[in-house]
């Protein structure tokens, strides 16, 4: 009975996004607006032949998904392939529109493009309602703001007070699309008078983060006082991004598009009304005969099929199965797909000790590898774990909502059989703990790459604490908690301890005081006080730690005799900060840019949180050679305890626990 509901429900959803698709065909009077492209910022070229068919596979590709995806993709051909035969393309409609109108407007833009750009490596087409992008390098993801285009109305806005409010408005649509609702596009409007309104749109190119969308979009803005904001009606674009600013109704508002079709015709007047009905008429006929049609050949392959594959094996599934009691992927984030458990146990052997990379506080982690040979890390919450259930949710909660080049990556989730399951992007260089505490492997740690690694560590904290949707506390920063990718970027991982703030919220406290201990600051080890500055004082500890090659919490085993705090301070007070550094560094180091580090390391450390700086404020003294940095106070050495070591919960620490604190490692690698 659930089944028959299942199809009756996906029967009626394909009725709806038929009509709703024509309804927007027909108000577009099936044309498209050619808005502009790039051939004239490249140069004509002789393109190889492998090139060239490379190049037909991309555009013959996009033009086929367009029909049956969100509206945006991207793919690429050749790129396992020697030489610079490779080809890249992108294509990505308008926020509101998708389906049928979006694949018309994909395949005109791909047929386009290249009587428009022939003999281009790379070329970019506009219409209004999609654009187009290919390459022979790879552009996905990278934000691409020169060369950009605007166009303006020939009527002049009412006045200044109008500029003000319309910046306002565009400033706050941006808000909504990269902090607020994660689309990287929004459309709104608003009322400028009582008889005024004004509509606006922004979007990204959707391979990009909320946070180089933010970067784009407020490029573009910035754009509008030399160009257009005394004119009635503009848009600025470039290939990643673009605004819109009207006085019409120049998208498919989602109110208008449900309201009946028989209120609208009751609107029409004259031919065009009678001209309206027959296209509806025809419209909806079209609708019900293939309604039909697809009954019919659903009804033929449920009787032939029965629910097997050809091999008479059951096929893979993307969502859970309806028997299991579970808490679906769905009550979690609606948006994170979700992989079958039979495809997770093929790709790691069936969870086996080979394929395995690390025990993290909640559970092993291992490595797998997908149908589409795709390397993943797959995170596996121990059964037997009593704390996991809630961290596992969090997790889900905030990195599926959260996408920035500093963070690592979820794919996807797993809730079937009792197992509650977590994907990643598989990280190739482990963490950073791996490296930095081994002698050994230590030494490809340069000093540019350790100063890249804490002002990528920066960027991604700062994107948490201001730039991301929420304000987002991670307060479990650490080494083992930075993984690498191929090319030694790092990545913040573990959200299981997250917290978010609500808008104004600056500060929150708890009984349950979780973290690890010489990385927690001391008003939330003493007093279960955490906020932004929580995570400050752990990335102090982090760049104090890079910079000399050993862990906070053993640093007093060593010949020093002291925390590495009160050692770090005691160095600086004496004027001897290069005794700090560690001595593989010697001759990759710039000095005054160890010094300039150490003394930001102190900054954020410092016992009052108050003291401490925020993460913008760390970004900008990193970038900076010549900002005047403010006199450290002094650190709280008393945090970390350091006869306990590093504790943390593992197979054999995991019921841990001193002075109320509990200790994770979850190590998503």
């Amino acid at each position: 009975m659930e089944r028959k509901l299942l199809k009756v429900r996906s029967i009626y959803s394909f009725i709806y996004m038929l009509l709703l698709n024509l309804n927007s065909l027909n108000t577009k009077a099936q044309t498209l607006l050619y808005v502009g492209d790039d051939c004239h910022y490249t140069t004509p070229k002789s393109l190889s032949t492998a090139f060239q068919t490379n190049l037909k596979n991309v555009l013959s590709w996009l033009s086929t998904d367009a029909a049956t995806s969100k509206g945006y993709n991207h793919n690429s051909f050749g790129n396992n392939t020697s030489g610079d035969a490779a080809a890249y393309g992108l294509y990505d409609c308008r926020g509101d529109v998708a389906g049928y109108f979006c694949q018309f407007c994909v395949n005109t833009a791909s047929r386009e493009v290249l009587q428009r750009c022939p003999n281009r490596e790379s070329a970019i087409i506009w219409y209004d309602f999609c654009i187009l992008r290919y390459s022979n390098e790879n552009f996905f993801g990278n934000v691409t703001v020169y060369p950009s285009w605007h166009a303006a109305g020939k009527k002049n806005v009412s006045g200044a007070e109008e500029i003000q409010k319309g910046e306002d408005f565009m400033r706050s649509l941006i808000r909504k699309a990269t902090v607020e609702t994660n689309q990287l596009y929004y459309m709104d409007a608003f009322n400028l008078s009582s008889t005024q309104r004004r509509y606006g749109l922004v979007q990204c190119s959707r391979d990009l983060t909320n946070y180089w969308c933010k970067q784009c979009l407020e490029a573009m803005l910035a754009q509008v006082p030399k160009c257009c904001e005394h004119n009635l009606g503009w848009q600025v674009l470039a290939a990643s991004c673009l605004i819109k600013y009207d006085d019409y109704i120049f998208y498919n508002s989602p109110s208008s598009l449900l309201v009946p079709a028989g209120s609208q015709i009751a609107k029409q007047t004259g031919s065009a009304g009678r001209t309206r009905v027959s296209i509806i008429g025809v419209s909806v006929l079209g609708a019900g005969a293939l309604l039909c049609f697809s009954v019919y050949c659903f009804w033929v392959r449920n009787r032939t099929r029965r629910g097997t594959g050809r091999d008479g094996q059951k096929p893979y599934t993307t969502s859970v199965p309806s028997h299991h009691n579970v808490q679906t992927a769905e009550t979690l984030d609606p948006d994170l797909p979700t992989i079958p458990l039979l495809t997770i146990r093929k790709s790691t052997d069936d969870f086996s000790e080979a394929s395995k990379l690390g025990e993290g506080g909640f559970g092993p982690v291992y490595k797998g590898t997908l149908p589409d040979g795709r390397q993943i890390a797959v995170k596996r919450l121990s059964q037997a774990s009593g704390q996991g259930s809630e961290e596992f949710k969090n997790e889900v909660m905030f990195i599926a909502k959260l996408q920035h080049r500093n963070l690592v990556r979820l794919l996807a989730c797993c809730l079937e059989e009792n197992e509650k399951i977590l994907i990643y992007e598989y990280m190739s260089n482990s963490s950073l703990d791996f490296h930095l505490f081994d002698d050994r492997k230590k030494r490809q740690l340069d000093w540019n790459l350790r100063l890249s690694i804490i002002n990528g560590i920066a960027k991604g904290l700062l994107y948490l604490h201001e730039d991301s949707r929420f304000k987002v506390i991670h307060r479990d920063l650490k080494a083992s908690n930075i993984l690498l990718d191929d090319e030694m970027n790092p990545k913040i991982s573990d959200f299981g301890l997250a917290r978010s703030f609500e808008e104004g919220q600056n500060q929150a406290s708890t009984n349950r005081v979780m973290g690890t201990y010489g990385y927690m600051s001391p008003e939330y080890a003493m007093e279960g006080l955490f906020s932004v500055k929580s995570d400050v004082f752990s990335f102090g500890v982090l760049i104090l730690e890079i910079i000399c090659g050993k862990k906070n919490s053993g640093f007093y085993l060593s010949q020093c005799g002291q925390s590495l705090l009160l050692y770090a301070w005691n160095i600086w007070c004496a004027g001897k900060c290069l005794e700090l550094m560690d001595p593989v560094l010697e001759e990759s180091c710039e000095e005054s840019e160890v010094v300039k580090c150490i003394h930001i390391g102190l900054l954020c450390v410092q016992e009052d949180a108050a003291d401490r700086p925020t993460m913008s404020t760390v970004v900008v003294m990193l970038a900076s050679d010549k900002i005047d940095l403010p006199k450290p106070n002094q650190p709280a050495f008393s945090v970390g305890r350091m006869t306990l070591g590093d504790a943390s919960t593992s197979k054999s620490s995991k019921n841990l626990s001193i002075n109320n604190v509990t200790f994770s490692n979850i190590l998503p690698r």
